[in-house]
């Protein structure tokens, strides 16, 4: 068992501790022993009425489902039953939440005065306001072992993630700051770590020399879901591409380290972005942005993004962005990475693709060979890879074939994979202060162009598959 830690989460009445954090902590607890209280914190008085109700609803919703995977296996694990239930019992009757702001320094004593293990300050806050929080947090003595974890985005650019961070190291070690992409803890994506590093197959065409070009796609069929008052102010290129869709990059990108800790795997994906740049220095040749118009989707019908409720159309907010970067080191050197991630789009897909350089034509054979793409899927997991054989009717004429491998779905939701690194304390999941520079800096001239209205913004039907001529 871990040592005892509070998990304070700031900004406890907000969606994303009742969307997220529970069922990942519910998730984690389900499977993994840990000497945890929680205290709840924020301005809501009606939250504390019902915080409780809430802590118990995630957790028995999480324990509910591990006995459901117990029974498909043809074993009830007794045992394991009981054990949810102590710490599900535990751990609700022992949370508290306390209505407090947490941009006072005052407030923020008390509630650290409340902690019982080593604090683990969550900040489930809008970037504004975690930076608020941060500079009072400065005038706190903080108990020894404090950790921080802060939600993306960190910072609005490289400008102010780096004056952010610089606030940051006056108070913890970096190594106790936990900067969360969720991504990160989706077993589908830690899944390249293991294509990468213990397959022989994959590793001699893994570069420059035989990869054409790389994507990465994280398509949606979900609208706006009534998040205009996040969404509206950042868009597509910085709620998706900028974090999610890099730290994807990095991973396939990195060179291979020599063990996978907290410091090989975060210096080589430091060590990618740094040389990541944007392919061609004119952005409208590089990046492209548009926003959905109304559609249906399924049996739901949309309106048009500029309808939608709390939506400011002079803003000009992107919902689909495409991103084309280079990574100017060896492996990769005249590779382009395309990345695209959009809303209200007609399917749903998040995968990443290798297009690998056509093979020359075989003398002798009838037809050309077809172009050959690896693909991991960050959705299921599952790994395509395509083939060219000879035909089954006739063995002179060429044919494609795929072989897929199945990935089963990992024991922890990646909210949950993320809390166990933070309440082990192993930053190996989160995301270092470099790196979160980085990320900005390689965005920033794209966000520029665009404020000052350079690259057209195209439009396209909820449900298509994006603008036609893209």
């Amino acid at each position: 068992m871990s040592s005892p830690v509070t998990l304070l989460i700031l900004g406890a009445g907000g969606d994303l501790t009742k969307r997220l954090l529970l069922p990942g902590l519910g998730s984690l607890l389900a499977h993994h022993d840990h000497d945890v209280t929680l205290l709840g914190a924020g301005l809501d008085d009606d939250v504390a009425e019902r915080w409780q109700d809430l802590v118990r609803e995630s957790l028995d919703a999480a324990g509910d489902e591990r006995r459901v995977d117990a029974r498909r296996g043809d074993a009830e694990d007794t045992d394991a039953e009981t054990t949810d239930a102590d710490r599900t019992r535990r751990l609700t009757e022992s949370t508290r939440y306390i209505t407090a702001d947490a941009t006072d320094p005052a407030a923020l004593r008390e509630l650290l005065a409340a902690c019982t293990g080593v604090p683990v300050i969550y900040f489930a806050l809008p970037p504004a306001v975690t930076a608020k929080v941060c500079r009072a947090l400065q005038q706190v003595d903080l108990p020894e072992g404090t950790r921080l974890a802060l939600e993306k985005p960190f910072g609005v650019d490289e400008e102010s993630a780096r004056a952010l961070n610089a606030v940051i190291a006056t108070l913890v070690p970096e190594r106790q700051v936990f900067r969360i992409d969720h991504f990160l803890g989706k077993s589908t994506v830690l899944n390249i770590l293991g294509l990468r590093l213990a397959n022989r197959i994959l590793e001699p065409v893994w570069n420059e020399a035989s990869v054409e070009r790389v994507e990465i796609v994280f398509d949606e069929t979900l609208g706006l879901e009534g998040r205009a008052g996040y969404y509206d102010g950042s868009g597509a290129l910085v709620d998706m591409i900028q974090s999610h869709l890099l730290e994807i990059l990095a991973i396939i990108a990195m060179e291979l380290p020599p063990r996978v800790d907290e410091v090989e795997l975060r210096d080589n994906i430091a060590q990618v972005l740094r040389n990541t740049t944007l392919w061609d220095d004119d952005v409208t040749k590089t990046a492209r942005r548009a926003r959905y118009a109304a559609g249906r989707i399924g049996d739901r019908s949309l309106p048009s993004y500029v309808d939608e409720p709390g939506v400011d159309p002079s803003r000009g907010t992107e919902t689909l962005a495409e991103l084309t970067v280079a990574v100017r080191t060896r492996r990769w050197e005249g590779v382009p990475f395309v990345l695209r991630s959009g809303k209200a789009l007609g399917a749903k897909t998040s995968q990443a693709r290798l297009y690998l350089r056509a093979v020359s034509p075989v003398p002798g054979l009838d037809g050309v060979p077809e172009e050959q793409v690896i693909v991991l899927d960050l959705m299921t997991g599952d790994v395509e890879l395509q083939v060219t054989m000879n035909g089954a009717g006739d063995p002179f004429r060429l044919e494609q074939s795929t072989l897929v491998a199945h990935q089963g779905a990992g024991d922890l939701l990646p909210y949950g994979e993320m809390l166990r690194g933070i309440l082990d304390g192993d930053p190996l999941l989160s995301i270092r202060g470099d790196v979160a520079e980085q990320c900005w800096r390689i965005v920033d001239p794209v966000i520029a162009a665009w404020k000052r209205d350079h690259g057209d913004l195209d439009e396209y039907p909820a449900g298509s598959a994006g603008p036609t001529d893209w």
